[in-house]
């Protein structure tokens, strides 16, 4: 177990995140403002921002600034870029920096074609350098904390993260978020967390190390916790439709107790709130049609919820989405969970 972290408040520069923080993993049109709103409720302790295009952000493309939006309640938060050109990685920086997050995170962990094709993302992986010195200048460019999510490396042949992770230490990072898989793998497979603790027990590491990949369930985050020492865990896929589980891991990891599966009443509620927030923040039709990929986690174990389920993913009037809602919660108020 890395040194004798139990009783140390994990800090992020002079951000306090408590002494084992849970993370939500920036993930393209999820991780928005309505859905980190709902997170921060059930327990999550900083929150990142979809990732943004520096040169979207350079040209004030209008998605790519809409993503710089940041509320009080969310706070601590970081905004995170990706990019491959060093001049529009620090000039978006500077923009960042205006909308005075918390934090800057740079991606380094996108395994997704259209940005590894430019060098962005998990491409970076393959010029190990250029990462470190892209990194180094967004340091230098801004008075922010400034973090790193990555991959364990591009392929099985290039698992370069533990002198990444040190070299990246030293030009300046504040923290490091390692999602436990190559970019080959996309999202296949299993998470292998063994480099990650490999750098949380480094001794020539200082900062803090968050492991990413297959957290799943207050058992598994445990288990981690206790196996590869990290200061923390970043959550992505499990949350989606499903912001209970920052409730249920943190009620685990502080007193052992199994919190109960949410009602059909909360999870109604849960995806009214998203639903109207998502429409209030992105307008009527995106904010409907963003909001589709968080039913099925969001109701998933019911019975016979099939029907229902193909009405909230095909119908645009949100009047109508609404009362699918209130039906959902009728029909299901006195049903149990199938799923334990």
């Amino acid at each position: 177990m890395r040194k004798d972290y139990l009783c140390v408040m994990v800090k992020i520069g002079n951000i306090d995140l408590g002494e084992f923080p849970l993370l939500l993993a920036p993930m393209e049109d999820v991780s928005d403002p309505p859905f980190r709103a709902l997170c921060k409720k059930q327990g999550c302790d900083m929150m990142y921002t979809e990732f943004i295009s520096v040169e979207g952000l350079i040209r004030d493309a209008d998605k790519s600034v809409q993503k710089l939006d940041i509320y009080d309640y969310e706070r601590p938060v970081g905004i995170q870029i990706f990019g491959a050109n060093l001049d529009s990685m620090t000039r978006a920086a500077e923009i960042v920096e205006e909308a005075q997050p918390e934090v800057l995170d740079i991606n380094y962990g996108c395994p997704v074609k259209k940005v590894v094709c430019k060098g962005a993302g998990a491409g970076i992986l393959q010029d190990i350098d250029k990462m470190v010195k892209l990194t180094d200048a967004i340091v230098k460019s801004t008075k922010l904390p400034v973090t790193v999510k990555t991959r364990l490396g591009w392929d099985d042949n290039t698992l370069y993260i533990e002198e990444v992770a040190e070299r990246l230490q030293d030009v300046g990072i504040k923290a490091l978020s390692i999602h436990g898989r190559t970019r080959k793998q996309m999202y296949k497979g299993e998470a292998d967390w063994t480099l990650i603790g490999n750098i949380a027990n480094n001794p020539r590491i200082h900062i803090p190390i968050f492991g990413n990949g297959d957290i799943d369930s207050p058992q598994k985050a445990l288990e981690y916790k206790n196996r590869y020492g990290v200061d923390g865990i970043m959550i992505g896929r499990a949350s989606i439709g499903n912001p209970w589980v920052f409730r249920e891991i943190k009620t685990f990891l502080e007193t052992g107790e199994i919190v109960d599966k949410p009602t059909i009443h909360e999870r109604v509620e849960a995806a009214r709130e998203h639903l109207q927030k998502s429409i209030e923040w992105k307008g009527e039709r995106l904010g409907v049609v963003e909001m589709r990929r968080h039913y099925t986690n969001y109701f998933r174990g019911y019975h016979g919820i099939k029907p229902y389920r193909s009405k909230l993913v095909t119908e645009y009037d949100p009047k109508v989405l609404f009362e699918i809602l209130d039906e959902v919660e009728y029909r299901y108020s006195n049903v149990e969970l199938a799923l334990p």
